[in-house]
């Protein structure tokens, strides 16, 4: 691939012409907001000049509800050799162009697994696709030298390819990432009013759980407005355990013993469910999930304190796995937990009381 042009430079469309310009593809951007794609260019994600002629690719990033009309448009003025989207949902987009009665064969449907609760490209970054999974859906009509330009395109991104049939796509998005989207939202929605006295003691739990309740709304709306089925299919489900976990707590409350037990079980067997699910979430790089030991370190917020955790790990010949930060609240301090092999634990907490750190068992 030689040249490429990018049709909408939010966050996914900026980001991976960013990616492509690195790697010495001629990318043109193109927005309908021009301020928009200028904010690109200047970046150095690409030109907001329109090409000369065809290019090798066209990457089309417009919202969910306006790909099909966007990749019609393209198609039809010739922009391109092969057409692709990165929209979140595929069977949709697919299914208007098909109405839309447009020679699919050039075009293939594809969503980069990744993304920020920012938008716009002043969030984008060249890596935000990197060893992140990129689902491809061909069909039997799609051309071989339009999925191998889709391929380069990941490659190039360095995001790791996955094939999928489109409906399957749309069912495991909303699975993993459109269901959860709306939980999260509704959880941080208790927290709108109320009192402040309880707001203050929110802990890392309830940031975990919110966290991406802070994404867009406007971006949202679009997003689950082209996949409402099967989310709402989901949270069908997810409104029945609901109410046998309301049912089995209202049974805690029972001053019968035999009620008190039912729903203790109620209860546990939802926490069991849970547990069963939570080990199946891919661990580092999308492998098994792997159990790590924990080494807690009390720190102070000030510059350069991760730096030198960090570096004394280093120096004691131990990989941190992955690392949480706790902050303390009303003080200027905080627990980072350092995640490691478990037999590195020990050598790990050693080396770092050594160097003055205070390590929490």
């Amino acid at each position: 691939m030689r040249t490429a042009l990018v049709i909408g430079t939010g966050l996914i469309g900026t980001s991976a012409a960013l990616a492509l310009a690195q790697r010495g593809v001629t990318v043109h951007l193109e927005d309908r907001d021009p301020e928009q794609a200028r904010t690109a260019a200047a970046l150095g994600a690409g030109t907001d000049e329109a090409p000369d002629g065809p290019v090798d690719l066209a990457v089309v990033a417009a919202p969910p509800a306006h790909v099909a009309a966007v990749l019609a448009d393209a198609m039809r003025r010739g922009v391109a050799r092969g057409y692709l989207d990165v929209a979140s949902v595929k069977g949709g987009p697919r299914r208007e162009l098909e109405a839309l009665g447009l020679d699919l064969s050039a075009y293939i449907g594809t969503h980069p697994m990744s993304g920020r609760e920012k938008s716009g490209p002043l969030a984008a970054t060249g890596d935000l696709f990197e060893g992140r999974p990129w689902v491809l859906t061909p069909t039997r009509d799609t051309d071989t030298e339009v999925l191998n330009l889709a391929l380069e395109l990941v490659s190039h991104c360095r995001a790791v390819p996955v094939v999928m049939d489109a409906d399957a796509h749309d069912r495991a998005v909303a699975l993993v990432s459109h269901m959860p989207h709306l939980v999260s939202s509704m959880v941080a929605a208790r927290l709108e009013h109320a009192e402040e006295s309880a707001v203050r003691l929110c802990g890392q739990g309830i940031r975990d759980v919110t966290r991406i309740a802070a994404s867009d709304p406007r971006m949202w709306i679009d997003i689950l407005s082209a996949n409402p089925g099967p989310v709402a299919d989901l949270l069908a489900d997810l409104s029945a355990d609901l109410d046998e976990t309301v049912r089995a707590l209202r049974a805690l409350q029972s001053f019968d013993d035999a009620k008190r037990r039912e729903g203790a079980a109620g209860i546990e067997d939802v926490l069991r469910r849970g547990n069963a699910g939570q080990v199946r979430v891919p661990g580092k790089h999308g492998s098994a999930p792997r159990a790590y030991e924990i080494v807690a370190v009390l720190i102070d917020d000030q510059p350069g304190q991760l730096a030198r955790i960090f570096a004394d790990a280093g120096q004691a010949g131990v990989n941190i796995e992955d690392v949480r930060i706790e902050h303390a609240t009303g003080q200027q301090a905080g627990l980072v937990q350092l995640m490691v092999e478990p037999k590195a634990a020990p050598l790990l907490s050693a080396a770092l009381r050594e160097r003055g750190w205070a390590i929490r068992q």
